[in-house]
């Protein structure tokens, strides 16, 4: 966390350093309270946030207990990681400037609360290397950024192939289905949710149980799924890959004598690296990679306890936004 910092730092805001942030005290008990942020530092830059995102994978996980565990994770946090919003001020090391429109993947700068996430919050303190600029014309679309790093990052690992069949048209399906086609590919995506499988351009969304194929090589799922793996060796091409680019809460297995016969490869995607983000933000800038339609919920950020459970239970929410707008 960012210590307390008295000298050579940001200059002054017309008003105290606390904030309404989303504070997540123990599984599927979620408030929205008003907690002290710590001193910007030199190289700190403090942003007032428009809107955040929820993430329907880590964060769920997180909102019902069922996240694995993991190093800094614990009870109360401030969840989120993709915010939008517009610097107030910038330390004289912090390489940005006040006014500019920037994106903010996660903070650790609440007093009291857990670091690991952090960016569900009115402000944020957090240096200004880790921010990303946006153009003022992306506003709400902008918290899709983070996404759009995961995507790229899984399509431009080393010998990677662009996928033939993405399992999951969620969010992050849609986003590696619109790369891909942009890249002159033509994957099938899997979703077994009606409500789900509307919205693809250049792209087939099929129910699994219509898809007869058992010759893809080059596999991407994103559903979460940890009992699905079976299931796509069998519809692999020999040699075929299958690449894990979602978050998983369980164990994954699989029987040996199919990929055996197969000579499947399986690879997990990570979490993307700052080089995503240059690249995603390059994308989404140059209109290489539209984020129209993606965001379908946007709601006061005082109405967050409702926010996240229609995010999480809701097949028809693809990404809910909160307005911090009004928040003081």
């Amino acid at each position: 966390m960012l210590g307390n910092r008295n000298t050579g730092g940001v200059a002054p805001l017309s008003h105290s350093l606390d904030t309404l942030a989303v504070v997540l005290d123990e599984p599927e008990r979620l408030r929205v309270d008003r907690l002290r942020l710590v001193p910007p530092g030199p190289e700190d830059v403090v942003v007032d946030v428009e809107f955040s995102g929820i993430s329907t994978g880590t964060e769920r996980l997180l909102w019902s207990g069922r996240m694995p565990p993991f190093p800094g994770l614990g009870y109360p946090l401030v969840p989120g990681y993709e915010s939008v919003g517009r610097i107030a001020a910038a330390g004289p090391l912090a390489g940005r400037r006040a006014g500019e429109r920037v994106f903010v993947p996660g903070a650790r700068c609440h007093e009291g609360v857990r670091g690991l996430f952090g960016g569900a919050s009115a402000r944020l303190v957090v240096p200004g290397k880790r921010v990303a600029p946006l153009p003022d014309t992306l506003a709400e679309d902008g918290v899709l950024l983070a996404l759009a790093a995961t995507a790229v990052h899984a399509l431009h690992a080393p010998h990677a192939r662009p996928p033939d069949l993405i399992v999951g048209h969620g969010v992050l399906g849609r986003l590696l289905a619109r790369l891909a086609v942009g890249a002159g590919a033509q994957p099938v995506v899997w979703e077994r949710n009606a409500d789900r499988a509307q919205g693809a351009a250049g792209y087939a969304v099929l129910h699994p149980d219509a898809d007869p194929r058992r010759d893809y090589r080059s596999i991407y799922d994103v559903s979460g799924d940890a009992g699905i793996l079976d299931s796509l060796v069998a519809r692999l091409a020999p040699g075929g890959e299958i690449v894990l680019a979602g978050f998983y809460a369980e164990r994954l297995s699989f029987a040996f004598p199919a990929a055996f016969m197969k000579e499947a490869r399986v690879r997990v995607a990570a979490e993307w690296k700052p080089e995503d983000l240059a690249a995603a933000q390059v994308l989404v800038s140059s209109g290489r990679l539209p984020l129209a339609g993606l965001v379908t919920h946007r709601v006061s950020a005082t109405r967050a306890p409702d926010a996240y459970r229609t995010a999480f239970t809701d097949p028809a929410c693809l990404k809910m936004v909160l307005d911090w707008r009004a928040c003081a």
